[in-house]
């Protein structure tokens, strides 16, 4: 796997991008030598943000973790990465080499301090059907906002498409917009 590393207001040392890379590399024989990892660093104040994305097929496996120290963080991400591999296993079998991750999800039992999680099968709680009306951006984080969620589909006026607005942890707002392939 290709690891791409990328420093943000900081200064990465070589000893830092050979553990993110003894890290990592269990993770090749899931997914391969052609994928690619990119691991960014970021330092603002106090705090140290280590994001990792990994891109395979139409599937991107992304976790991020802050903390005050850059090795804990970069701990806490990989860690995230393995959980959802974990928990993705019977869907991901189906296309990746099955035994690598029989293997992986073996020696990461073995590796893990904390619990095990339970292979869990997807239940939908809940199914509501909701009017898709036309908005622009604003007033559908307009809405958003009014009704105390996370995030709000809405058909955008100006493309007649179907998008979706959602807070950002930073406080911030994303538009999701569709695109081809």
């Amino acid at each position: 796997m290709d690891i791409i590393i990328t420093g943000r207001k900081v200064n990465l040392k070589d000893n830092f991008k050979d553990m993110v890379r003894d890290k990592l590399v269990k993770f090749d024989r899931i997914f391969g030598e052609s994928e690619k990892a990119y691991v960014t660093v970021t330092v603002e104040n106090r705090y140290q943000r280590v994001e990792i994305t990994i891109r395979h097929q139409n599937r991107v496996y992304r976790s991020e973790s802050d903390t005050d120290d850059m090795n804990e963080s970069l701990d806490n991400a990989v860690n995230a990465i393995g959980r959802q591999i974990h928990k993705n296993k019977s869907r991901l079998q189906k296309q990746i080499k099955s035994e690598s991750i029989d293997d992986y999800i073996a020696h990461a039992a073995c590796d893990s301090s904390g619990a095990n999680e339970s292979e869990s099968k997807i239940e939908i709680a809940r199914t509501k059907k909701i009017p898709v009306k036309p908005l622009s951006v604003e007033e559908a984080i307009l809405e958003m906002d009014l009704v105390g969620h996370q995030f709000y589909m809405f058909t955008n006026c100006e493309t007649d498409e179907i998008n979706v607005v959602y807070k950002r942890k930073n406080g911030k707002y994303g538009l999701l917009e569709p695109s081809g392939y």
